[in-house]
Order: C-alpha cells, then sequence, then structure tokens
C-alpha cells in the first residue's frame, strides 16, 4: 500500500451557509476566495490504497478535492454559521466520516488534519476514531554549541563542523507539542484546551530557554550533561512538558509527541514511534 496526501484550501465568508462550495478558480489560494473578514482553513487529508497499474494514481487528487468540498468543508461552513464557539475536535468525526463516505473504495481515508491557523491544527486517524490530536507550534531563540566532551578537538571539528564554534551559534526554534485527548462531544470542551497547552508551553519550554546559551545557562545542557542537539532537544522537552499535561488534564489528555525544528530542513520528533506506530499499514 502507499499514502497519498492532498491539502485542500478554503474560506468561509460573511454570510456562508453549509452549502457546498462550488465557485472559485484559484485552488493554490483557497476555493471559495476569500470575501470580507473571512475565515481561511485547511484540510490535510490521507488516504492509503494501491497504485493503478494503467494510471500510476492512488486516486485522483481532483477526486479527493472533490469529494473533501461536497462532505467535510459544508461541516465546517455551518458550524461557523451556527456554533462558531464550538471545539473544532468535536468535528472531527463527522468530517472524517463524511469524506471518507465520500471518497471512492480505493482511497480509504487514514488521517484528517484541519488546520485553523498556520500554527494550530486538530486531526483525527482512523484507527481510534474516539481521539483527536492538538496541535500548537512555539517559537524561541537560543545559543548553542555542539561538542562532545568524549572526543578529540580535531574529532569535534570533523563532526560537528561550524556547529562546533567555540562561542557557540545561535537559531530560531520551532516547538510543535502533539496532544491527545478525547474527541468532546458537541458543546463541551476538550480535556486540554489551546489556551491551557499555550500556557503550560510556555512555562515548560519557551520561558525555560528563550534567549539563553543552552551550553551555560540551562542544567540539562551544561557541561558534563547532554549535547544540545536538535535530538536531545527534542527528547528533554517532551519530558519537561509531558507531567504538566497529564496534571493538567487530570490525566485525561497525554502528551503523545513533541517535534523541535532547528531550521526550516531540520527537525526531530520524539518519541518516534507516535509518528508511526498508528499511521503505518500492515505489509501487503
Amino acid at each position: 500500500m502507499i499514502r497519498l496526501s492532498r491539502t485542500i484550501r478554503f474560506c468561509v465568508n460573511p454570510g456562508a451557509t453549509g452549502a457546498t462550495p462550488t465557485h472559485g478558480l484559484n485552488g493554490y489560494a483557497g476555493r471559495p476566495p476569500m470575501q470580507g473578514l473571512g475565515r481561511y482553513y485547511e484540510l490535510h487529508a490521507s488516504v492509503l490504497g494501491h497504485v493503478q497499474p494503467v494510471t500510476g494514481y492512488l486516486v485522483s487528487i481532483k477526486t479527493i478535492d472533490e469529494a473533501a468540498r461536497a462532505s467535510a468543508v459544508p461541516i465546517v461552513m455551518q458550524a461557523c454559521a451556527e456554533t462558531p464557539t464550538i471545539d473544532p475536535a468535536s468535528l472531527l468525526p463527522e468530517m472524517f466520516g463524511s469524506l471518507a463516505q465520500a471518497l471512492p473504495p480505493e482511497a480509504q481515508l487514514a488521517e484528517l488534519r484541519f488546520a485553523l491557523t498556520p500554527t494550530y491544527s486538530v486531526s483525527i486517524e482512523a484507527s481510534d476514531m474516539t481521539k483527536a490530536i492538538l496541535r500548537q507550534q512555539f517559537d524561541f531563540a537560543a545559543s548553542h554549541r555542539l561538542n562532545a566532551p568524549e572526543l578529540s578537538a580535531e574529532e569535534n571539528k570533523r563532526v560537528f563542523g561550524r556547529c562546533n564554534n567555540p562561542n557557540g551559534h545561535g537559531h530560531n526554534y520551532r516547538v510543535e507539542p502533539a496532544v491527545e485527548v478525547d474527541v468532546p462531544a458537541p458543546g463541551e470542551q476538550s480535556a486540554l484546551t489551546l489556551q491551557q497547552l499555550e500556557q503550560i508551553t510556555l512555562e515548560a519550554i519557551i520561558d525555560r530557554y528563550d534567549h539563553t546559551h543552552l551550553n551555560y545557562d540551562t542544567p540539562e545542557f551544561g557541561e558534563g550533561t547532554l549535547n544540545p542537539s536538535v535530538e536531545n532537544m527534542a527528547k528533554v522537552f517532551f519530558h519537561a512538558l509531558e507531567p504538566r499535561v497529564k496534571d493538567l488534564s487530570s490525566g485525561r489528555a497525554h502528551l503523545r509527541s513533541l517535534t523541535v525544528w532547528e531550521t526550516d530542513r531540520t527537525s526531530s520528533t520524539y518519541p518516534a514511534d507516535a509518528i508511526f506506530s498508528k499511521s503505518r499499514p500492515a505489509p501487503v
């Protein structure tokens, strides 16, 4: 099997109802296009299936687009018009089920992610339709030096290159925790709200590490401890945030994974099995 993902961009404009959006020419920017002070959203749909030998397709991306715009998008539009304060995660089961039915049988919907902003999303997976994943991104700036005391000066320069600069260097890091919660019933609040996630992430990570030199200002990465690589940072940050998620939600939410971006091209996620264990199909 193979996994195919498609992003559907759309706007919910003032006065819009739950009718299927059909107009708009620029799918890259969003269909329908923005009017006045509208809302811009994205759906990320991932399907599983087999490549068709003649076309080379699992399914046409136009088919995914048309199915999403006819099924899931009207649910969002109706909620914006009638219940705009609803927890977005509570819409996921209906959106997922409607889209799954609208897709052809050769395309099995595996995951649906509803991005409400460029940094904030909620998602649901076919493997457990009772759970939703809440994600939000944060940023902070810090300096570090990559250096292993077990290696010689020459070996450190060879392994870490410019990142071994004795005076360190800096990055604008991004952090994204992924928190698993029960799908809230319509009108109910999630076990951990976005506001609560932001507060505890600021306390556990951002306020502790922002504008620091990790090697000198933090005990986790000080002399004789961990090298402040993006891999070690993901693990340390995960364990710093995990108990706060559990405590604040009274055990009803748990931190599934945490991703740290060092640059736009380099990131690390801990634990890795949280990414692959539920979405990886059985070998066929």
